[in-house]
C-alpha cells in the first residue's frame, strides 16, 4: 500500500513498498488516464520519457491492460529524444517500440517521433511543425493558458542530478520560453545531440507524472519537493520547476527514492 500525500504546491506524492507496487499503481494511473482522456474527446495523448520508465510501464502489455485500454485511440510522443537512429540502442523511440509499443495495437501512423536523418536543430523544428500542425486539425488539444499544446498525460523519469526530459541542471534550454521543443548538442550525459520539450510544454499538459526509484535519487527528490529556503539554489533545479500551470502533478517514488522526504513515515 502507498504512502500518499498531497504537497501545497508540489502535488501528489506516492511513495510505494517496492517496484512492483509501483509499476502496478503506475499502469493503473495510466489506464485510468487513457480511459477518461477518451471519454472526453476521442484520443488519448500520451508523452513517454526513456530509461527505467518504460519497463515499469510494462504491464500495459499483460492482462487485463492489454485487453480493456483503447490502443486505437493512443497518440503517442517522445518528452524528449536522443539524435541517433531509431534503430538505434540509444533510441528512446527503440525503447518504447521494442518494450511496449510494437506489443499492442497502438497504429505506427499515430506515433509521432523525431526525424533521426537530420541535425539536431532540424529534428527539433521539425518535431515542433508536426506536433503544431496536430494542434491546429485538433488531434492534441490547445492549451487555453498558453500557446502550449495540452497533452493528456506526460510521463517523465528523473536523474539522480534532478534532471527531467533533457532538461538538465543549469543548462540554456532551460531558458527556452517561445518554442516547444528545443535542441541540445553538448547534452550533459551521452548522447550530447538531443531534443527535448521546453517547460512551458510540460507546464501546460493536462497531467504529469514524474517517476524515480533508487536511493540514488533521494537527494533530488527531496529538493524537488520538499519546502525549501527562497535562498536555497536547488529552487532551480529541473524537476522543481515542473508546476502545471492548469493540471495534476502526481510523483511516483518508491522506498529507497522517498526516504529524504519531510512527509516521509513509511510505516515498517
Amino acid at each position: 500500500m502507498a504512502l500518499t500525500w498531497t504537497h501545497e504546491n508540489r502535488g501528489e506524492i506516492r511513495v510505494h513498498e517496492n517496484l512492483e507496487e509501483l509499476s502496478i499503481g503506475l499502469v493503473d494511473y495510466i489506464a485510468e488516464i487513457s480511459e477518461a482522456s477518451i471519454k472526453e474527446h476521442g484520443a488519448f495523448c500520451i508523452v513517454l520519457s526513456g530509461g527505467s520508465l518504460i519497463s515499469l510501464m510494462g504491464k500495459l502489455i499483460e492482462p487485463p491492460y492489454n485487453k480493456i485500454v483503447d490502443w486505437a485511440k493512443w497518440y503517442v510522443f517522445w518528452a524528449d529524444e536522443r539524435v541517433v537512429a531509431k534503430s538505434h540502442d540509444d533510441s528512446n523511440y527503440k525503447l518504447a517500440k521494442d518494450n511496449l509499443l510494437s506489443k499492442v495495437n497502438v497504429f505506427p501512423r499515430h506515433m509521432c517521433s523525431i526525424n533521426d536523418t537530420v541535425s539536431a536543430e532540424e529534428a527539433a523544428t521539425e518535431y515542433e511543425f508536426a506536433i503544431r500542425q496536430m494542434v491546429r486539425t485538433r488531434t492534441v488539444a490547445a492549451s487555453k493558458n498558453s500557446d502550449c499544446p495540452k497533452f493528456d498525460l506526460i510521463l517523465l523519469g528523473m536523474g539522480s542530478d534532478g534532471h527531467v526530459a533533457s532538461l538538465f541542471p543549469n543548462h540554456l534550454a532551460l531558458e527556452v520560453k517561445d518554442d516547444w521543443v528545443t535542441f541540445l548538442t553538448n547534452s550533459p550525459k551521452p548522447p550530447p545531440e538531443r531534443i527535448t520539450f521546453t517547460l512551458p510544454v510540460i507546464n501546460s499538459a493536462a497531467n504529469v507524472v514524474i517517476v524515480a526509484t533508487g536511493e540514488s535519487k533521494s537527494n533530488a527528490i527531496h529538493l524537488a519537493i520538499d519546502d525549501l529556503p527562497s535562498s536555497d539554489s536547488s529552487l532551480s533545479l529541473p524537476a522543481r520547476l515542473v508546476h502545471p500551470s492548469n493540471g495534476n502533478l502526481v510523483w511516483f517514488v518508491d522506498k529507497q527514492a522517498g526516504s529524504k522526504l519531510d512527509g516521509f513515515k513509511f510505516s515498517e
